[in-house]
């Protein structure tokens, strides 16, 4: 009922390689920003405008481990999340996308590399473990030693690097695991009810879509994880009203 069409494929592919290049335009402009003549709260807006961008570069690689990024072509497909994912912060896109698919098919559970160890369900130890759970030693000495590249060859500001590079990053993965793992998969007090043990927030659509790509519609991602994250406010439309 929801398999991509070719349409959708085109689309995709369109809005995969528009978030890279406006994430790499933001970079480039905000590395070369004279800080000294900025007024400090003009830059909140910049670190929000890059930390959505980041969130889009793992959406994008979301779809592309769904094979949604561009259908009709793999290998193109797997390419663009390889590159998002590599982008985002030197992550493996083999490894990332087998952890993927474990996910869905053992959501919130023991088998679940996403979900918390059963005893620390609370916001900041089940993020800590999600996060080393995916995060590796090499990866780390990886932006390191791109940081100082950036730093010492390129001449880039150290503030401008931490403000533009790093701050918006991690502040991603915040936005990322909270609206993506922690809200939609914390267990409800009465418990789970449906098989993919998720749920779904309220939100409408364009407070979903700059809270985390509508990836906040995550019942429904579940149970049609075929859909390209645009067309999970239809799919939720649709299946309600169904």
């Amino acid at each position: 009922m929801y398999n991509p069409t070719k349409s959708d494929g085109y689309i995709g592919l369109s809005a995969g390689i528009l978030i890279i290049l406006l994430w790499l335009t933001g970079l480039v402009i905000f590395l070369q920003l004279d800080l000294a003549a900025v007024p400090w709260f003009a830059l909140i807006p910049a670190v929000l405008v890059q930390t959505f961008l980041y969130v889009g570069l793992f959406i994008t690689a979301h779809d592309a481990m769904h094979g949604v990024i561009y259908p009709p072509n793999l290998r193109l497909n797997n390419f663009i999340g390889s590159l998002a994912v590599l982008l985002y912060a030197l992550f493996s896109y083999k490894k990332l996308h087998t952890k993927h698919w474990e996910h869905h098919k053992y959501p919130a559970s023991q088998k679940d590399p996403d979900y918390h160890d059963g005893k620390n369900k609370g916001f900041f130890s089940w993020y800590f473990r999600f996060m080393t759970g995916y995060l590796s030693w090499w990866q780390i000495l990886g932006m390191a030693v791109i940081f100082n590249f950036m730093h010492l060859v390129l001449n880039v500001p150290i503030a401008n690097l931490i403000i533009f590079w790093a701050l918006p990053a991690i502040a991603s993965t915040w936005q990322l695991f909270y609206f993506g793992t922690y809200l939609p998969h914390r267990e409800p007090a009465e418990g789970y009810t449906n098989r993919h043990n998720s749920t779904s927030n309220e939100y409408p659509v364009f407070l979903s879509f700059i809270t985390c790509y509508h990836f906040g519609y995550h019942l429904e991602h579940h149970e049609f994880p075929y859909v390209q994250w645009w067309k999970l406010p239809k799919v939720r439309r649709n299946w309600i009203r169904d």
